[in-house]
């Protein structure tokens, strides 16, 4: 071994940054006759050659995680260029590791989550929401709450979208009941979406645009007159629309909105302590109360229902509630 070499030169090489193409066989691996003897392509010449029998000798995205870049990668670009005489890949992403308290997932560690375990405890539509939510260089490190942040964030897009399509299709000739700040933000959601999209796939930029919109949404459903403006209508369509197609591209919302939202309410509701019956009465004694002004009581009933987990909603059309989590 030569000084300040950190392993030793194999003399059979012509340069020492050479790396195998063939890998002489040993016991127990499988193994191929060829001209240099039995043995099996190197690890490198196998993606290589992969590659440019389904992409052919160009194409356009290479992935693969920020490891390999050297040296699988470096050594892929060097053996498919030289065979071909042509550029190899023309964009290439690198991502970042999915962590446990900051540690690279490993079976020596004894800290590997696989996706069908991940799936045994969470939808699929979360498990993505999670993933989509760091720029894909960036580390992203998984624990129970933050997987329920998710969980929370994919039910909040279902229930924006489930509102927005119980408002009626046509409106009034009235003047908009929507802030110009509001307007502006929500008629360039799709601009947006898709300048963080091409500001190097910024998912989690994206994702933010979303639910910053959602949560405008919210506000703007919850205040509309009894007869909305026609324009407001089609502003808040497109929104829905624009979420909802931008969310497909990503694999989520998946799912009609409405239905979504109900059966969620149905699997909640088996887990009550409170009939639905029980919930209508208390109800009733409370909007009496606040008819009589007595605001303790009226206090009193909505604190009781929300430690049964019912949330109640009061609108034109008199109160709703829902089940909570």
């Amino acid at each position: 071994m030569q000084a300040g070499a950190r392993i030793a030169i194999n003399e059979q090489k012509e340069n020492p940054m050479d790396f195998a193409l063939w890998k002489t066989s040993k016991d127990g691996e499988p193994a191929w006759n060829s001209p240099w003897g039995s043995g099996r392509p190197g690890w490198h010449i196998e993606c290589s050659a992969m590659a440019r029998k389904y992409f052919g000798d160009t194409f356009d995205i290479h992935g693969g995680g920020k490891d390999l870049i050297f040296p699988h990668h470096e050594n892929e670009i060097a053996q498919s260029e030289a065979a071909s005489g042509e550029i190899f890949v023309n964009t290439w992403i690198h991502h970042g590791f999915v962590t446990i308290k900051d540690e690279k997932m490993s079976k020596s560690l004894g800290n590997f989550l696989t996706i069908r375990e991940m799936l045994d405890r969470y939808s699929a539509e979360t498990l993505r929401l999670f993933i989509f939510s760091a720029g894909y260089r960036t580390p992203l490190d998984f624990s129970d709450q933050a997987m329920r942040d998710a969980e929370a964030g994919v039910d909040k897009i279902y229930t924006c979208l489930a509102t927005l399509a119980d408002l009626p299709e046509n409106g009034s000739d009235n003047g908009t009941a929507i802030g110009k700040s509001d307007w502006v933000k929500l008629e360039q959601l799709e601009e947006r979406l898709e300048s963080a999209m091409d500001n190097d796939f910024n998912t989690a930029q994206a994702l933010g645009y979303i639910f910053d919109s959602v949560k405008t949404l919210n506000k703007i459903s919850g205040n509309l007159p009894v007869s909305p403006a026609q324009t407001d209508l089609q502003l808040l369509g497109d929104c829905s629309r624009t979420i909802t197609s931008f969310m497909n591209i990503l694999g989520l919302i998946t799912q009609e909105p409405k239905q979504y939202v109900q059966e969620k309410q149905e699997r909640l509701l088996a887990t009550l302590s409170i009939t639905p019956e029980e919930i209508a009465t208390l109800i009733t004694e409370r909007n009496q109360a606040r008819v009589d002004k007595n605001w303790s009581r009226a206090d009193e009933i909505r604190d009781m229902l929300l430690e049964h987990h019912v949330e109640m909603k009061d609108g034109g059309d008199g109160t709703t509630w829902q089940v909570k989590d």
